[in-house]
């Protein structure tokens, strides 16, 4: 079941979302060559309990930091360490927030200096996904609408969505229904809603959309060794049309 929220839980949403944007714009300013996946994380972990937030991941499901970082095959769930970022790296951040009882939940991939052509086109092309999801969260639209709006663009390029992740509901918990895939067909699944809030969060690989998981049970990884990338916003349905809650 699909929750509507109220006008005080979109704020509370809100809010939570506008302590992942400030964690997101410091991100960029920090992020360079040589720091550790590990620095990031605490700087992150940091920021968010400076503005008074909790870090959603930390803890969840047993997952051992607050972000998720995964560079350049890593898809997702990448598990802050040593290991050192790179020239030439893309580097997926994902952050969820708590703040008073409600979370949200963004995704960005940053390229470290001079990366290659098709590291930055896939970079691109993931980022547009996303907004062409986004512009779909309109009252009337079904959910697959956003589906197939992201597996177009991403296809459209010559690459290829992630299949086993997908987006998802989000409120009062990390993850609600309804799960919302990053293919499909247009015109099916629940009508879209006033009040309704999905954390969207298109994946795209260069090569193919299979992919797998390492030994530590969370880091996920192309299955071929080709690039992903990874963008992710939380968005509510408004009369007016979508607004983007994690907006930075």
């Amino acid at each position: 079941m699909i929750i509507i929220k109220s006008s005080d839980e979109i704020e509370r949403v809100r809010e939570a979302g506008r302590i992942v944007g400030k964690v997101f714009k410091k991100i960029e300013n920090f992020i360079e060559p040589g720091m550790t996946t590990t620095e990031i994380d605490n700087i992150v972990r940091s920021t968010i309990e400076r503005l008074k937030g909790r870090p959603a991941f930390k803890g969840y499901k047993g997952f051992p930091a607050s972000t998720c970082i995964s560079i350049n095959e890593e898809v997702v769930h990448g598990i802050p360490g040593p290991q050192k970022i790179r020239l030439g790296d893309i580097v997926s951040v994902d952050i969820g927030v708590e703040y008073q009882g409600y979370y949200a939940d963004a995704a960005a991939t940053f390229s470290i200096g001079k990366i290659s052509e098709q590291a930055s086109t896939l970079i691109n092309v993931t980022r547009k996904a996303l907004s062409a999801g986004i512009e779909e969260c309109v009252v009337g639209n079904k959910l697959y609408d956003i589906s197939y709006a992201i597996q177009k663009v991403a296809e459209s390029a010559g690459f290829s969505v992630v299949r086993d992740f997908v987006g998802h509901g989000v409120g009062s918990k990390l993850h609600e229904d309804p799960q919302i895939p990053n293919y499909g067909l247009p015109n099916q699944g629940p009508t879209l809603k006033v009040g309704m809030i999905f954390a969207l969060e298109p994946m795209v690989n260069v090569g193919d959309y299979r992919v797998k998981t390492l030994e530590d049970k969370w880091t996920v990884v192309t299955f071929d060794g080709s690039l992903s990338a990874h963008f992710e916003h939380t968005v509510v349905v408004t009369p007016e049309g979508p607004d983007i809650l994690t907006f930075w």
